[in-house]
């Protein structure tokens, strides 16, 4: 009513613009009607707005008017740095390419090792010690249990991005992996997710038997909308079934006039490696020549991409990584068809992003909306049967693991060490490591007011999220929620990089810890312990603008630098309640 009154307002004609000849009252006369009219239409705008606030009604206010944009945020899983198109991938990725193409594409952007202290930090844009994930659930040791940040679910101490931005006028949809909390107190639902459609665990199958990876977990959780699902639809497909409950959500409550945010939190790619036809089948006899020669092809990409300097050296494959060419012909062959399928696993998961954006250009949303696309860590290195809970247990004998049946309903296969080191392309180390390939992941941007086509190598951290969301949303994060003090958020937002009004964001010292691995950042540098069994557990350091792969160890050239770093890490491990374990 206040919007068609306003309308109707801005309609009545000034006569001193209207020239027409038939005109025969007086311009005054008009002046003082066109006067009365505007006095009274705000009147009874204000009157209106009175008694519907009074009844307990909110009036509807356009969202393009307002300027506040939608946000759609996308969060793939266990993948490599060189795993997209746009980031030198002989995969098919052209609806995430053209991100990169309309927005911003972040080289030097960073997460956590692993799945949910990066989505701890990613929905509240502070430390995963202080959310509540200083380490994975699943891997909690004697030391950190019952130890506050370690309470393996989101926490009291913070408040969501979800929460923020609902009470501050905005939709909020949720559809995917969560890890952030499997009991109904800690579900999206709780921490501001009005609708929400997810995965509750680490990982599953993408298929309806909600099969669980682990011997320890042998039957997955899911949610919707609050409440726990016992059994999934007979056509459910991760990433179709997640885009098409998010649609249908945002289809709903369309043309209401509120923003939404719409949280898509892909289980794709993490093994196992699961997709329908006819992406199972696309990418056959494209690795055939084995994970070195894939590794090689994905530098030499990124190189001409301009992604790292054509000069940076290559990381070498770890020492206990198996020589493709000491596999018998049958393991060629399955190791082949292994990483086809997850070829095939990352290009569906790029389909049904498309899907989502088409919709948005459908409903007319897709110029009012920031569009944001990363990833939580880097490639998984372990074999299905090498989880901690899958070794020398019965359990991997429940799946049909033949090389007819990898990709299909009953298979339980992920790729393993050599295959992740290649798509960490240039990047030394993996997922589980605070090595680059683990923590270095990409960060695609785009929308309204945003930089087109342009790479840049600001460092960024997961924690900038949720800052930039909020500065996006002109929403201010708030110091206590619910009758509760929450966390500051120590991240930074993004904007003024994104509009190209500043450089960069972190001038000072920034680090992180998990698994006992350590790392600090500043400038070009990074100070970095590299924590058993993968490394060798001591601090070096390393020009990781210039040395992405961390080849050369720089603790003689910048000694004092080192010392500095190592001493920042300290106050920062101290800050967030960093608990060790032996």
């Amino acid at each position: 009513m206040i919007k068609a009154s306003l309308n109707f307002m801005l309609w009545v004609p000034d006569i001193a613009d209207d020239k027409h000849p038939s005109q025969t009252h007086s311009m005054e006369h008009y002046r003082i009607m066109k006067k009365l009219i505007v006095v009274m239409l705000i009147r009874v705008a204000t009157v209106t707005t009175v008694f519907l606030v009074q009844c307990g009604c909110k009036p509807s206010f356009d969202n393009k008017e307002a300027q506040r944009p939608n946000i759609i945020l996308c969060m793939a899983d266990d993948m490599g740095w060189t795993d997209l198109g746009c980031y030198g991938s002989e995969i098919s990725t052209p609806n995430i390419d053209k991100l990169a193409i309309e927005g911003v594409m972040f080289t030097d952007f960073h997460t956590s090792v692993s799945c949910s202290p990066t989505r701890s930090m990613l929905l509240t844009g502070t430390d995963n010690h202080i959310a509540g994930l200083g380490n994975m659930e699943e891997l909690l040791t004697k030391e950190q249990e019952g130890k506050p940040g370690y309470e393996g679910h989101l926490n009291d101490r913070v408040v969501t991005l979800a929460e923020v931005l609902k009470d501050g006028g905005y939709h909020t949809y949720m559809a995917g992996k969560w890890h952030l909390g499997a009991e109904p107190d800690y579900y999206p639902h709780v921490r501001g997710f009005e609708r929400s459609f997810s995965m509750l665990d680490g990982g599953a199958s993408h298929w309806n038997d909600m099969a669980g990876i682990q011997a320890s977990k042998p039957v997955a959780d899911y949610s919707k909308d609050g409440k726990t699902l016992q059994q999934l639809p007979k056509d459910h497909y991760s990433s179709k079934s997640f885009a098409d409950f998010l649609i249908g959500a945002m289809r709903e409550d369309h043309g209401d006039g509120k923003p939404f945010f719409t949280y898509f939190a892909l289980q794709a790619a993490h093994d196992p490696i699961h997709v329908p036809e006819p992406w199972l089948s696309k990418y056959q006899g494209q690795y055939d020549d084995g994970y070195e020669t894939l590794k090689a092809e994905r530098i030499a990409s990124t190189k001409q991409l301009g992604l790292i300097p054509v000069d940076a050296p290559s990381s070498p494959f770890q020492k206990t990584t198996k020589e493709w060419n000491s596999f018998s012909k049958e393991d060629k062959a399955y190791e082949s068809r292994t990483m086809e399928a997850y070829a095939g696993l990352v290009d569906n998961m790029d389909y049904h992003i498309g899907r989502v954006i088409n919709f948005l250009k459908d409903i007319g949303e897709y110029e009012n909306t920031i569009i944001i696309f990363t990833v939580d860590n880097g490639p998984n290195p372990w074999y299905a049967d090498e989880y901690p809970s899958n070794a020398g247990s019965d359990f991997m004998k429940e799946f049909d693991n033949s090389l007819e049946n990898i990709g299909q309903p009953g298979s339980n296969v992920s790729y393993g060490l050599g295959w992740a080191q290649a798509s960490a392309g240039p990047l030394d180390y993996f997922k589980f490591t605070v090595g680059e390939g683990g923590i270095r992941t990409p960060l695609l941007i785009t929308g309204k007011g945003i930089q087109n086509g342009v790479k840049n190598n600001t460092f960024a951290y997961v924690m900038d999220i949720m800052p930039t969301i909020l500065d996006f949303a002109k929403i201010d994060h708030p110091e206590t929620y619910q009758g509760r003090e929450v966390a500051s958020m120590r991240g930074s937002s993004l904007v003024g990089v994104l509009t190209g009004k500043a450089n960069n964001t972190h001038e000072e010292a920034l680090g992180g810890e998990m698994l006992n691995g350590k790392w600090m950042r500043k400038g070009n540098y990074k100070a970095v312990l590299i924590a058993k069994p993968w490394g060798p557990n001591e601090w070096k350091i390393y020009d990781v603008v210039n040395d992405p792969g961390e080849t050369k160890d720089l603790s003689k050239q910048q000694s004092e630098l080192l010392e500095e770093l190592r001493n920042a890490w300290d106050v920062y491990s101290t800050e967030v309640g960093v608990v060790l374990s032996e």
